[in-house]
This record gives structure tokens, sequence and C-alpha cells, in this order.
């Protein structure tokens, strides 16, 4: 009887050795000027390149402009602000004259309106200012209606000035108070030239300021 014989080959040689490379994206038949190219009956779409990001776009961002303080030998902003009785007054109306310009926190806080407060200082010395040949201007951001009801109850002769959205006190540059969550109590004494010359912060005892205030007036 006659046999088969088989090739002396091992079934897995009989296969092909090269494995077909998958294809990459870089090789994929792109059509370089039409948005869509087709491969193996799968559609791509190419869209239009990104610009890439300017070296702007890193950039740090825009600082917030930072008002100077005003200090001692300079003119402040001028300012025109409506008063207790609703007129605006303008800080160059007080020109030729000086000038004493306190900035406090509100009407009836505690600073002001105690027996000794900032407020009840100014007041009991305003004959002394007046001597001197003096305008008395408090300012904060409370409106009018509120400084009217205010001078009328602890009987304040001079000007108070409504500062709301504290824009004037702003732009001069009027601290806080020591934590931060008030604003703070600052005095400034203009001379007849309108040029400041004296500063201090009396957030704390405002009414001890009184008297150094009073002794420069008198050199004006």
């Amino acid at each position: 009887m006659a046999t088969l014989s088989l090739p002396k080959h091992s079934l897995p040689s009989l296969l092909p050795t090269q494995i077909p490379k998958t294809p990459t994206l870089g090789s994929l038949p792109f059509v370089s000027k039409s948005s869509h190219s087709q491969f193996y009956g799968l559609t791509f779409s190419s869209s239009p390149s990104l610009p890439l990001p300017s070296s702007s776009s890193f950039s740090s961002p825009k600082k917030s402009s930072i008002v100077a303080k005003v200090s001692k030998g300079q003119v402040p902003p001028n300012f025109t602000l409506k008063n207790q009785d609703g007129k605006n007054v303008s800080l160059s109306n007080f020109k030729g004259k000086p000038v004493v310009v306190y900035f406090y926190p509100a009407d009836e806080t505690p600073g002001c309106t105690k027996q000794s407060g900032q407020a009840c200082a100014f007041r009991d010395s305003y004959e002394k200012f007046k001597k001197a040949g003096a305008e008395v201007v408090g300012i904060s951001s409370d409106d009018s209606s509120s400084h009217k009801a205010f001078a009328k109850k602890y009987r304040l002769p001079f000007t108070l000035l409504s500062d709301e959205g504290s824009k004037v006190r702003k732009e001069w540059g009027v601290p806080a108070d020591l934590f931060g969550t008030l604003p703070g109590r600052q005095t400034y004494v203009l001379d007849k030239k309108g040029v400041v010359q004296l500063v201090y912060n009396n957030q704390f005892q405002p009414e001890k300021h009184i008297d150094e205030t009073l002794k420069l007036l008198q050199t004006l």
C-alpha cells in the first residue's frame, strides 16, 4: 500500500512570517488641500490649525494702580462733595485760609460720639479753630441726611461731607484701621495755599491731636 509523505515543515512555518504594520497617522494618505480624507472606508476630518498662544498670553496680570498717599508738603487732590444740607462743597473753596480735613469711619461710631470723641473734641475747640482762621471739615461715606442728623444730635458747628463710595478717601490714600475692617481715622492740616503741613493718624484717642493741630495753625 502506498503512503503519503509530507514535507518536513512545521505548520507555523507555512504561515506568513511578516506581520502587516498598522498604519500610523503620519502615513495616512491625507489630501493636503482637502478638508476630508479617506482611508480604508474611514473618513477623517482635518480642522484648521489653531494659532499658538502668544507670549503675551502668559504675561503676568496687570497690577492695579496704587494711589499714592497724600503726605506733608503735597497739594492733595481737589474734591466736590455734598454737605449735611445737600449743597456742593469743594476743597478749593477753602483756599486762602487754613483747613483741617479729618476722615472718620461713620456717623455714630464710638470714637466720634463719646464725650471725649473726635467730633465732640473738634466741636468743643471750634471757637479756637475759628480764632486761628481755620475751617474744620469732617468726611465719611455717610449720606447727607445721616450727616444732618449727626450734626444736630451732637451740635456740631462745622461742615460734614458725604464721600459715598469712599472715592476721596481712596484718592487721598487714607489707610484702614489697624485690623483692616473699618475705614481709618486720619487728619490733614492744610495751609492757606492748600499745601499739607501735618498728617496724623488718630485711630486711637483721636481727641489728643486737637492741641497739636491748634499749635500748628497758630504758625500758619
